[in-house]
């Protein structure tokens, strides 16, 4: 059993990968190839964003979003502290300041009733990470950052396809950057990402920021970086969108399964009645994670911790803040096997070895 089978995936869609590969070593354009823009052109539909940028990262999408808005030296940006390093790493090395508000307890996602009491007059943009599929509560977020006037950029790296409100996922802010790395409900065979804008200045400033800052062959008015998306990417992203939609449902169907048979055993995640999820991970929360860990080890169940140590305990990023929720959550946060393909028998089995497990 695999914690995400991507190889089920592919077998699935292979004459559809395969030939999208070798279109583009047909027509030879490995960088900048006519993919890049189609591929654009279909995430911006998908999502409802004006405008997409496809780039070598998410860690890249979220770098040329804060660059596209001149965050630098001096600045504050709000996030969370429980997320990828990738979060708060952006902002810090562009010489701003991350200051971290705690999350909800319930939807792991940063608590939007304790954003107004961080902003301050160096407080330059607020980044909300939508967490394990589910989207933050954007409606409530970007409320904020109009009364402020302070832009808003969703960390939409595992929530790709959700909802929340009506609006999908990386379309419901003026910007927002999703990541295409493998085990990703859309992924790539490498690392891969997009950023998304409701403007069509930003837009283009991050497309010249993807390409070294450069507004025409050798002219750099600004400084840039290398964050351009391969072609050979572009393919395999192609081709999986074809699925995607059909893959979402079989994501709901795994989580509602689980959060059927789990019910009573270990706290199952919560979603807000106003979202869906597209349920990158299945995270639970038990006590004695380790002992539970070594239990479904021994069965052959794979797991995953994310995150151990949140982002304010990390010490390049360190700070004394209370973060309390983040905290008790990075002491018991679990995450089993989720993927589109897991058959029901395999489930039934992490179900009973799970339940095994917290009972002993």
């Amino acid at each position: 059993m695999q914690l995400i089978d991507l190889q089920a995936q592919y077998r699935r869609i292979k004459a559809e990968v395969d030939a999208g590969i070798h279109a583009v070593l047909d027509h030879g354009r490995y960088v900048n190839g006519p993919e890049i823009e189609t591929l654009e052109r279909r995430l911006a539909e998908y999502t409802g964003a004006a405008h997409c940028v496809a780039l070598s990262s998410g860690t890249d999408a979220l770098l040329v979003t804060l660059m596209a808005l001149g965050i630098g030296a001096g600045d504050e940006v709000i996030t969370s502290p429980f997320t990828f390093i990738a979060t708060g790493e952006m902002i810090g090395l562009l010489g701003a300041t991350p200051v971290f508000v705690d999350i909800d307890p319930s939807t792991y996602n940063i608590d939007a009733s304790r954003i107004e009491a961080a902003i301050t007059p160096r407080t330059k943009a607020i980044m909300p990470v939508s967490l394990f599929g589910q989207m933050a509560d954007m409606p409530a977020i970007n409320a904020i950052g109009e009364r402020y006037g302070l832009p808003v950029i969703e960390d939409g790296a595992q929530s790709f396809g959700a909802t929340f409100a009506g609006q999908r996922s990386c379309g419901a802010s003026l910007l927002a950057a999703t990541s295409f790395f493998p085990a990703k409900p859309l992924g790539c065979y490498g690392d891969g990402g997009a950023a998304f804008t409701t403007d069509a200045g930003l837009a283009e400033r991050m497309r010249q920021l993807r390409n070294h800052g450069q507004t025409a062959p050798y002219h750099h008015p600004m400084l840039g970086i290398n964050g351009r998306l391969d072609t050979l990417q572009a393919a395999v992203l192609l081709a999986k969108m074809d699925v995607f939609d059909d893959e979402v449902v079989r994501r709901e169907r795994v989580a509602a399964r689980y959060r059927e048979g789990l019910a009573g055993h270990v706290v199952t995640p919560v979603l807000d009645e106003r979202a869906t999820s597209v349920y990158a991970q299945y995270t639970l929360q038990v006590d004695d994670r380790d002992v539970v860990r070594s239990r479904l080890d021994a069965a052959g169940i794979p797991s995953a911790v994310y995150y151990p140590v949140p982002l304010n305990r990390q010490p390049p990023l360190y700070s004394d803040a209370p973060m309390p929720e983040s905290d008790a959550a990075a002491g018991r946060v679990l995450s089993i096997p989720m993927h589109p393909y897991l058959d029901s028998a395999d489930q039934d089995h992490v179900i009973e070895v799970l339940i095994s497990a917290v009972q002993k």
